[in-house]
């Protein structure tokens, strides 16, 4: 029975990791299923972290000195609105260099990353003089757990309490909405004009063009939407995961939640199977940390296995790179993915 309980608590950390990546990689679905390559989601996931941190923080001190206590929880979604829309506008940027003047995709998405890595860290010194960091945002700032009925009362339960009271209630707001966001991508995908035009535009943008449909506005809706999504990863970072933004946050997670859209081979459900997949070998060896007491045993032996969480946690980049090498088998993005579309005629 502990066994099975500390399976549940690895399911649940499992879940709360993979949230970044999961939207990180629907925002990517959407940008490059449209043929815009976005290299920029880390970039775009930081500079929405810093700006909902930031936002939350100022809108907390305001309802505070104002004595508004009770409304502290809407600073956490001042801060979402905050990282959703400067999100958005890095995403434009990205839309109006590859779109409007056609350059390269790589470059423009490689600069984002550079300019939000260097300019979060600026604003953050400048704003806040603490290294580069927000200052700690209060409980009542940050979105917090949502405990569903009755889980407190079934909580010792065998198996089904353990798995409504520590696996399904508990999360907060933003954890459920990237889990619903992954059949809603589907749906919008494969069963809306929307989705149709996106995949047509993709695929064959001078027969979508011959149409008579933009292929630019459809691109333009695209990014927007990865910037949407882009924000709402770093919102959860900053305001939900953790309760202050601080340098380099995203650790890599953009180009993990690349790697896993390339494993899902640009479709919503086997792209979350891969998120998990790297949640899970966090969650792993976040949950190795500290979990063995050598005492007793020998300085070799230690070593080995004070270095294996360090090993495990290592493992996603490990399997970033075997994607990347082709170990996953054929992936075929789509046909137009990186390539400026430029009317004839």
């Amino acid at each position: 029975m502990e066994s099975f309980g500390f399976f549940i608590l690895l399911l649940d950390a499992t879940l709360r990791v993979s949230v970044p990546l999961v939207l990180a990689a629907l925002a990517g679905l959407f940008s490059e299923r449209s043929g815009i390559v976005d290299i920029g989601l880390e970039g775009k996931m930081l500079g929405g972290a810093f700006a909902a941190a930031a936002a939350s923080f100022v809108a907390s001190e305001r309802l505070a000195a104002a004595g508004l206590e009770g409304l502290l929880p809407a600073a956490a979604w001042v801060g979402l609105a905050a990282a959703m829309a400067w999100s958005v506008l890095l995403a434009l940027v990205h839309g109006v260099a590859s779109i409007r003047y056609h350059g390269n995709q790589i470059v423009s998405g490689v600069a984002i990353n550079i300019l939000m890595s260097g300019l979060t860290v600026l604003l953050g010194i400048a704003w806040f003089s603490q290294g580069g960091r927000t200052p700690q945002l209060p409980p009542g700032g940050r979105f917090r757990p949502v405990v569903w009925p009755g889980a407190e009362a079934v909580a010792d339960v065998p198996i089904i309490g353990h798995l409504y009271s520590e696996l399904l209630s508990g999360h907060n707001v933003l954890v459920y909405l990237a889990f619903v966001a992954v059949p809603l991508a589907f749906w919008v995908v494969y069963r809306t004009r929307f989705g149709l035009r996106l995949r047509a535009v993709g695929e064959n943008p001078e027969a979508v063009d011959t149409a008579g449909i933009s292929v630019a506005g459809m691109r333009y809706r695209a990014v927007i939407v990865c910037g949407a999504l882009c924000g709402v990863a770093g919102a959860y970072l900053s305001t939900a995961q953790s309760a202050a933004f601080i340098k380099d946050m995203t650790a890599g997670k953009g180009f993990i939640a690349l790697a896993a859209l390339v494993f899902g081979k640009w479709r919503p459900v086997p792209t979350l199977l891969a998120c998990l997949l790297f949640g899970f070998l966090d969650a792993v060896a976040a949950r190795l940390q500290g979990a063995f007491d050598l005492e007793a045993t020998s300085p070799l032996v230690r070593e080995m296995v004070d270095a294996a969480p360090f090993i495990i946690e290592a493992l996603p980049y490990a399997l970033v790179v075997l994607l990347l090498a082709g170990f996953v088998g054929r992936a075929i993005a789509p046909r137009a993915s990186g390539i400026p579309y430029v009317k004839s005629g």
